[in-house]
């Protein structure tokens, strides 16, 4: 499967991607490929239709998939969080009746947590689901939400009357409106272009009692199921920063030996050559953390700390390798007539998206303080 993907990635996603990329333009073909590949039931058991790979194997398709074009992996990486939260903590019922058709791409999920004023402080939530017999009736708006138009589930989080924050599936079609639920506004980004990301707002609309994820025992659990998933989202997101960081030192490496300055390429300068070698160094060490917490994960350990180390580190040395880049270019990676000013523009998601370095390290400094306490 991943040597599959290396070559579609090789052959029809790097000599394309700019063309979505600089015209913001959904990559349909692209889609449909990846829909083929059957990466969006990657994950999903076998018994309801999936690929039943393991955090590993995923881990390195999405690390592929960014060296590409890291918009594919945003792509597929929402509709992960959804499918995981509801293979992980769905009653028997929502598993039977979501997860058989989430397998082929045709029905999409999204992940609705951050707010206008609650990015990271997920405890301040605005939203409201409020029951109104076997319904809850959603009022409040959403930020950040990507594949908003084009799903059909979104995973949103609300708090009820009670105070307690719960996930809903929403289910809907596919498009800018859909009974109570507009997507107000579509957000312009200095990167991750090619898919959209919009502000969502909820009037009034309503989700039957059956789509609370987990049933009864869902109710007030939605904070403890999200962050569980973002937990797995952040060593996707670490994989994400590997795959641009691997596209951003394979054409410095490239261009240094092109480019010559003095009779000779420029990689036969040292201050070239110690910049690759540090570049290097760091690639190889995000990508092994990266690799780490992904095995973690499938041994069954608890990797919130590991995952936050290795989201913290790779999307880091992915920004300082992609700043590399730029500088062993020039003045032509400056221009868009080469692929690192997008590297360049990509990589600060990954330093902002699933928690900030910021919130990685209070994650980081907290399990510390759990594992090595002298009381």
């Amino acid at each position: 499967m991943i040597s599959t993907i290396c070559s579609w990635v090789d052959r029809e996603v790097i000599p394309n991607a700019d063309e979505f990329e600089q015209e913001d333009k959904f990559p349909q073909a692209m889609f449909d490929q990846m829909c083929e590949f059957g990466l969006f039931g990657a994950t999903i058991p076998e018994e309801y239709g999936g690929l039943g790979l393991d955090i590993t194997t995923y881990t390195r398709i999405i690390e592929e998939l960014s060296r590409g074009f890291m918009s594919l992996a945003g792509i597929l990486n929402t509709h992960k969080i959804g499918v995981s939260m509801i293979h992980r903590y769905g009653t028997e019922e929502q598993k039977q009746r979501f997860l058989p058709r989430m397998v082929d791409g045709s029905f999409r999920a999204s992940f609705s947590l951050s707010e206008p004023d609650a990015g990271s402080d997920t405890g301040a939530l605005r939203c409201k689901a409020k029951q109104d017999g076997d319904e809850w009736v959603i009022n409040g708006t959403k930020m950040w939400v990507t594949n908003g138009i084009r799903s059909s589930l979104v995973m949103l989080l609300a708090r009820t009357p009670d105070d307690r924050i719960t996930c809903f599936l929403v289910e809907k079609e596919p498009g800018e409106t859909f009974e109570g639920i507009t997507a107000s506004k579509k957000i312009s980004k200095l990167g991750y272009r090619g898919l959209e990301t919009v502000e969502m707002s909820y009037v009034d609309h309503r989700v039957p009692n059956l789509n609370v994820l987990g049933g009864e025992e869902g109710l007030g659990n939605g904070r403890k199921y999200a962050l569980s998933a973002l937990e797995l989202g952040r060593i996707n997101v670490a994989a994400r920063a590997v795959g641009v960081g691997q596209a951003a030192f394979d054409a410095a490496m490239a261009y240094a030996q092109e480019r010559e300055t003095f009779g000779q390429p420029i990689f036969k300068h040292q201050a070239i050559q110690f910049k690759l070698a540090e570049m290097a160094t760091k690639l190889q060490a995000a990508r092994l953390m990266t690799y780490d917490a992904a095995a973690r994960a499938d041994a069954g350990e608890r990797v919130d700390m590991e995952a936050g180390m290795a989201k913290l580190f790779a999307s880091e040395a992915a920004y300082e390798i992609a700043t590399d880049a730029l500088r062993i270019h020039g003045g032509n990676g400056y221009t868009t007539e080469y692929p690192v000013e997008r590297y360049f523009r990509d990589t600060p998601l990954m330093i902002i998206g699933e928690g900030t370095s910021e919130i990685q390290k209070m994650v980081i400094a907290r399990k510390l303080l759990d594992r090595y306490s002298v009381e």
